[in-house]
């Protein structure tokens, strides 16, 4: 998979890459696989969910609305990430959330820079 992501995305450098502490992150090899491509590497602490809670919160709710109950309706992984990138789309632009003051994310951001500004 992250072969696929550097042959897609050529210029990374500055991008942090976040990650729990699984195995195939802490190895040697993979870490300075990132150093090389010089990504910075991100992990939250050991037993510690709340260190990337926002996101883990997005991905769960992903889950949810597109994924669980789909999953054989993706023949392909190219299938799939045109899925995530619809839904991320959908997510950002269309889905209002009660905690964003009934806003979608897109829409509450441009009115946080937009206050914060004046």
């Amino acid at each position: 998979m992250l072969d696929r992501a550097f042959e897609k995305h050529k210029n990374l450098d500055g991008l942090i890459f976040h990650s729990n502490q699984g195995w195939q992150y802490q190895m040697e090899e993979y870490r300075n696989i990132l150093k090389q491509k010089n990504i910075l590497q991100s992990m939250s602490r050991k037993g510690n969910c709340y260190d990337n809670c926002i996101i883990e919160i997005f991905f769960g709710t992903m889950k949810n609305e597109m994924f669980y109950g789909h999953e054989y309706e993706f023949n392909s992984l190219d299938e799939l990430e045109q899925a995530i990138h619809k839904y991320i789309k959908y997510y950002n632009e269309k889905r209002i959330i009660t905690k964003l003051k009934g806003m979608t994310p897109k829409k509450y951001r441009y009115h946080s820079v937009k206050s914060n500004s004046n």
